[in-house]
């Protein structure tokens, strides 16, 4: 494996500034959702999109689709849904001979980017014929086990509040997902835009910015990104600090977790961030990529208890005072690093000289009178 050096970090920031300028062609606002989208797909992970209907779930995945220029296949889940429906079935063909024979007739499971469309719609039964898919990147079916093409990615949207003949996804195959991203409603100015865009066409316009080999080259570069020790230590005891029963066990999780996060979020948390400091120009980890990933990569990995339930706090208000409890302890200034630092020191010494000029003009004024 090539070393990486300034070339290989140059071309991916430029790579990315060219995914998102696309994405952003056909998403107004969700500025955070895309971006956490396309990190995961660096990363190689599968992404759980959560939000009310119409707020873009499925426009982001199929503009996600024409930016990497994959093949793209929409699940739609429902109730009725059956396994075969999923991964494929085989079928009975007569051959030129004149015998019949089985053949294996592909699911929509056989393409690069798949949206599964609520989700949690489907029977646990359709839902588990995704496992093996997310985690292995196979399927089988009647013994026989077919590889899926790579890049691979499932990108499934539920909704959280109508939940009236839904099925709750298992912590197993919730666990699957690297990111659970909250897709927010627009904002007013947000949402003029989106009905402005939309009155010309509802069609996605991106046009293509990196391609499936190029994704799998952008993989291998992040993963060179190396990770000090100290960094290393401070995302595992994140990690574990969710549980209850850890040596690392914080105050806030004794109290409000009872199940917390598995070694995947480990894994998530370090793959992601190598992504996150690479689309930020920067050669290694840094304490505010775990920290700001850690919503994403822990909030549907952890379980609360019934206090937590009945005094509503959230599992992400939960992870920001685990954050800030390990903060204390590791010593680390809990002010979020600037992607651009030479701008706010640039402002400061701005505003410094006019304050300067204007104290000038103050002491001429006091000194006419």
């Amino acid at each position: 494996m090539a070393q990486i050096n300034e070339q290989n970090i140059a071309q991916f920031s430029e790579k990315c500034k060219n995914i998102f300028a696309q994405v952003e062609r056909d998403m107004i606002g969700q500025k955070d959702v895309i971006e956490g989208t396309i990190i995961a797909m660096i990363a190689g992970g599968n992404v759980l999109l959560e939000g009310v209907p119409g707020v873009g779930k499925t426009r982001l995945v199929r503009s996600l689709g024409r930016v990497f220029n994959l093949p793209f296949s929409r699940i739609q889940f429902t109730p009725d849904l059956m396994p075969a429906d999923v991964t494929g079935t085989n079928i009975i063909v007569k051959g030129d001979d004149g015998n019949s024979r089985f053949e294996f007739q592909p699911g929509p499971i056989f393409s690069n980017i798949i949206l599964a469309d609520e989700i949690n719609r489907a029977t646990p039964k359709t839902q588990s014929a995704l496992l093996e898919a997310m985690q292995e990147h196979t399927v089988t079916v009647m013994g026989v086990s077919r590889p899926l093409q790579e890049p691979f990615f499932v990108l499934a949207t539920q909704n959280p509040i109508e939940q009236d003949g839904t099925y709750p996804l298992p912590e197993a195959q919730m666990d699957r997902f690297m990111l659970k991203i909250l897709v927010k409603n627009p904002s007013l100015d947000e949402l003029l835009d989106i009905v402005n865009m939309t009155q010309k066409t509802m069609a996605e316009v991106a046009d293509a910015a990196c391609s499936g080999e190029e994704l799998l080259e952008m993989r291998k570069t992040a993963n060179q990104i190396p990770v000090a020790t100290d960094v290393m230590k401070y995302a595992m005891t994140l990690c574990s600090a969710t549980h209850p029963d850890s040596e690392c066990a914080t105050e806030v999780a004794k109290k409000y977790v009872r199940l917390g996060a598995s070694p995947r979020a480990g894994q998530a948390l370090i793959t992601c961030a190598k992504v996150k400091a690479l689309m930020k120009g920067r050669y290694n980890v840094a304490y505010s990529d775990i920290n700001e990933l850690a919503y994403p990569v822990l909030r549907h990995r952890i379980k609360l208890n019934f206090e937590a339930v009945a005094e509503r706090i959230s599992a992400d208000t939960i992870i920001q005072m685990i954050i800030d409890e390990l903060n204390k302890t590791f010593k680390i200034n809990p002010v979020k690093a600037s992607a651009e630092p030479a701008k706010p020191a640039q402002a400061t010494e701005n505003n410094s000289a006019e304050a300067q000029e204007e104290g000038k003009k103050k002491k001429g004024l006091l000194g006419r009178k």
